[in-house]
C-alpha cells in the first residue's frame, strides 16, 4: 500500500494547453478523460475568433494587455500543446515535451520552428483529412469527366440535346505517394473501375492498403506514368525530395489533356509551367487545393481559368474534423500517461518532415 501510494505522490501531472479554438464539447471530453493526470488549460476568450467552424486560425488576433498577461502565464506550465504554438511561445515553454497538430502536413512548420532536433514529440492528424480529400478529388474529376460545366451552359440555354459523354471506368489514374491521403483517393477510383498506379518513395513497403494500387511504381517511373495517366492526383508531403516533383519535364511527359488534382501542398508544382500547360490545353483540367502562395494572389491567372477549379485549401475541412483529431489525441494521452510514447499513433519522423 505505501509503496502504491509513493509511485501515485510521484506520477507526472500533466498539463494540457489548447492553443487554437476547439468546440466546448471536444475541451470536455479532454478534460474528463483523465482528471486525476491531467490539467486542461482552455481559455477561448484568448484566442482567435472563428471564420468558420473547425477554423484552426481564426481571425488575426489582439489581446489586450491584461490577456497577452494571462496568456503568458499559462505557457510555462504546459507540458502537452493541443496545436502547434507559435516560435514565441514556444521560448516560454520549458516544461513542452508532446505536441498535437491538427494537421497532416507539418513538417516544413515543425521546421521552421526549430524542432527537428527538439526532444520534444510531435504528433499529427494523418487519417483525419483522407476521405474528405479524396471527395473532393471526385467531385473535381467527375464534374470533369462528366462535363458538369457543359451541362450546366446547356441548361441556362434551355437546350435539350442530346449528346455523347465520357465515363471515368476504365481511366488510369496515377497518385503521386501511397500513403493515407492516397489511400483514401484509390478506394474511390477502384470503386469507380479505374486503373490505380502509386508512386513511392518504397515501392516493396508492406501496405495495409497495398492491394487498392493495381500498380506501384518507384519515384524514377514517374514519368513514365504521367504519360499513361487520364488523372493524376498529388498527395505527398512537402520536402526537398518532392518540391516541384511536378516541375515542366513531368509536364511535358504527360498524356495530353490530363486532368491535375493538388491535394498535397503547392510547392509540390512548379506553377508557372503549370499554367502554360493549362494554357496549351495540355493539361486539360487542374483541381488545386492548395497553390504555392496562399492565399492566392488576386493577379494570378488561375482565378479566371475556365479550365481550372480553386479550393481555398479547405477541402479537408469538414464538420466532423475536430472531432476525429480529438480522438487521436485521447487515444494518445492514453498512452502518454501510460509512458508508451512509443507506441502512440502519427508520430512526426521529425527528419523527414512527414
Amino acid at each position: 500500500m505505501i509503496a502504491a501510494t509513493t509511485e501515485t505522490a510521484i506520477m507526472q501531472r500533466e498539463t494540457i494547453l489548447i492553443t487554437s479554438p476547439l468546440e466546448a464539447e471536444h475541451v470536455a471530453r479532454i478534460a474528463a478523460f483523465a482528471p486525476d493526470r491531467a490539467e486542461v488549460m482552455y481559455e477561448p476568450g484568448l484566442l482567435a475568433t472563428t471564420r468558420y467552424r473547425n477554423d484552426h486560425k481564426g481571425e488575426p488576433l489582439t489581446r489586450t494587455p491584461e490577456q497577452q498577461a494571462r496568456w503568458e502565464a499559462l505557457l510555462p506550465r504546459t507540458t502537452i500543446a493541443f496545436d502547434l504554438p507559435s516560435a514565441a511561445e514556444l521560448a516560454v515553454m520549458p516544461k513542452l515535451r508532446w505536441i498535437q497538430t491538427t494537421s497532416t502536413g507539418v513538417g516544413q512548420a515543425v521546421a521552421k520552428l526549430g524542432l527537428i532536433d527538439s526532444p520534444i514529440i510531435v504528433t499529427t492528424a494523418r487519417g483525419v483529412h483522407a476521405q474528405p480529400l479524396a471527395e473532393f478529388v471526385f467531385m473535381a474529376l467527375l464534374a470533369h469527366f462528366r462535363q458538369l460545366d457543359y451541362l450546366r451552359a446547356e441548361q441556362r440555354a434551355h437546350r435539350w440535346l442530346r449528346v455523347c459523354g465520357q465515363e471515368i471506368a476504365g481511366r488510369v489514374l496515377v497518385i503521386l505517394g501511397a500513403g493515407d491521403l492516397a489511400r483514401g483517393s484509390a478506394r474511390i477510383a477502384k470503386a469507380l473501375d479505374m486503373h490505380v498506379i502509386a508512386i513511392a518513395r518504397n515501392p516493396a513497403q508492406s501496405r495495409d492498403h497495398g492491394a487498392l494500387f493495381d500498380e506501384v511504381l518507384p519515384v524514377s517511373a514517374l514519368h513514365q506514368a504521367l504519360g499513361r495517366a487520364d488523372a493524376a492526383v498529388l498527395t505527398v508531403p512537402h520536402t526537398p525530395e518532392t518540391e516541384r516533383m511536378i516541375d515542366a519535364a513531368a509536364i511535358a511527359a504527360m498524356k495530353p489533356g490530363i486532368a491535375l488534382v493538388n491535394i498535397a501542398r503547392g510547392q509540390v508544382v512548379d506553377e508557372i509551367a503549370m499554367i502554360d500547360a493549362l494554357r496549351r490545353g495540355h493539361i486539360g483540367f487542374a483541381a488545386l487545393d492548395v497553390t504555392e502562395v496562399e492565399p492566392l494572389p488576386a493577379e494570378s491567372p488561375l482565378w479566371d481559368m475556365p479550365n481550372v477549379l480553386i479550393s481555398p485549401h479547405s477541402a479537408s475541412t469538414v464538420d466532423g474534423e475536430n472531432g476525429r483529431i480529438t480522438d487521436i489525441f485521447l487515444h494518445n494521452l492514453g498512452l502518454w500517461l501510460e509512458g508508451r510514447p512509443e507506441a502512440m499513433r502519427n508520430l512526426l519522423d521529425k527528419p523527414r518532415l512527414y
